[in-house]
């Protein structure tokens, strides 16, 4: 047990604005501090921080309480869980009335899946650098990529060895069992109860929670061999749930805030070379469709977002059915498409951070202009043309504020050249 000693040290240093913050984009009120409830879908903001009570109350969901609780709730931590990650936030080093070995006895499974998921991260660092494999093969690709040094250690990136048990041997030997390599699906069982490591021969990229701690593992195959997915990922556990997880938020969320919006593009390289270019408020959906409990995970630090698809058929296709839901969740949405044939990542290597940065700014568009654009080139045919409007005033529908309904309205009607009251008609059509 922690000490209470401990305990007070991280109430005495703990601030609560501080540490909501990281989860949930505040704003100031009077004295005290406002936002859209982290704990349900709502939009009027009822969760409020006052500060000089050290507490939080979420009208919405009734929950309330001091920073402990809120970390509890948020995270679904124990309070054991939620004072380490205080302390490791505040730098309190923790004195424990019993002393145990967390390595190799866990005090509770879900505590125990967060342990085994950092050790996995740190043996598959250590073979990025560490093995001769290792730097010829995973750092090699990392630095055709053009990843420094800082930007690994940054992401955390690793390598995993050609061969069947590499890593559940280091682990066994460590004292971590089976079960447990089992639940974390780092290894896998087959029907005969053998059992073998599911990541080999590939460069590994861990995925954090919104804390910092790591949940899953995306790996990239490296050969050529076509009977093998070019991606694998963790399966579903206890601590990870693909589609309640953005990829990079937790290394972005703090410049999503500042800069008021988030880039969402679509794999883990993309989200790191952006890094690279010096644009850090970008996250990935990791190859998933986008959901409704992610756009809500972004809504916590921001209500822009801007899509980012790879200029062919196929980016153009998912940036039109991304859109809807995006706007359905009470978001406001822009839309940038690169040249044919690139994508953020090899884009941003090909013009450097200059040109990244420029073709951002100057390229961006609102979600009426892109449609409008795309559907310009079906102009000569009525029928298409009629069915494109029909498209556009679907997606205004979607907004929950009618007020933007109707500037979005307005918009599309300059830009296409058809009545306002023709559109409205449309509009509601649909409303009711």
């Amino acid at each position: 047990m922690i000490s209470r000693d401990t305990i007070e040290e991280i109430r005495n240093r703990m601030d609560i604005v501080d540490v909501i913050s990281d989860f949930v984009s505040l704003k100031k009120s009077g004295q005290n501090y406002k936002a859209l409830s982290p704990f349900a879908n709502e939009k009027t903001p009822s969760f409020f921080v006052v500060p000089g009570k050290g507490i939080f109350k979420d009208f919405s969901s009734g929950k309330g309480g001091d920073a402990i609780t809120f970390v509890m709730e948020h995270e679904k931590f124990t309070y054991t869980e939620a004072l380490r990650y205080l302390a490791k936030k505040y730098g309190v080093e923790i004195k424990e009335d019993r002393l145990s070995d967390e390595s190799k006895a866990v005090q509770s499974e879900r505590e125990g899946l967060y342990i085994l998921m950092n050790f996995a991260k740190e043996f598959y660092r250590k073979q990025l650098t560490g093995s001769e494999e290792g730097i010829s093969i995973g750092l090699s690709y990392f630095r055709e990529r053009g990843f420094n040094d800082r930007t690994i250690e940054k992401f955390e990136l690793g390598y995993a060895l050609e061969g069947w048990e590499n890593f559940s041997k280091e682990a066994i030997a460590s004292g971590y069992n089976k079960e447990l390599l089992e639940k974390t699906g780092l290894i896998v069982k087959k029907d005969d109860g053998s059992t073998y490591d599911r990541f080999r021969g590939r460069v590994i990229f861990p995925v954090h929670n919104i804390t910092g701690k790591v949940i899953a593992f995306g790996a990239r195959m490296l050969g050529k061999d076509k009977n093998q997915p070019k991606y694998i990922n963790s399966p579903e556990t206890e601590i990870y749930h693909k589609s309640d997880v953005l990829y990079g938020l937790f290394q972005g969320k703090n410049a999503i805030r500042q800069h008021d919006v988030c880039y969402l593009v679509e794999g883990y390289t993309d989200v790191i070379s952006m890094h690279q270019a010096d644009v850090q408020n970008v996250v990935a959906s990791s190859g998933t469709a986008l959901t409704e409990n992610q756009i809500k995970l972004i809504r916590r630090f921001t209500e822009n977002i801007t899509v980012l698809f790879d200029g062919d058929s196929a980016g153009i296709k998912a940036a039109l059915r991304g859109i809807d839901m995006i706007l359905k969740g009470g978001l406001n949405v822009r839309v940038l498409l690169f040249p044919d044939g690139e994508d953020p990542d090899s884009y941003s290597r090909k013009v450097g951070t200059t040109g990244f940065q420029k073709f951002l700014k100057e390229h961006t568009q609102d979600f009426v202009s892109f449609k409008a654009g795309l559907y310009a080139k079906e102009s000569s045919d009525p029928i298409k043309r009629a069915e494109s409007i029909k498209e556009i005033v679907t997606s205004i529908a979607q907004i929950p504020d009618p007020v933007k309904r109707s500037v979005y309205i307005q918009e599309t009607s300059s830009l296409l050249k058809i009545q306002e009251n023709v559109l409205l008609s449309e509009l509601n059509k649909i409303l009711i």
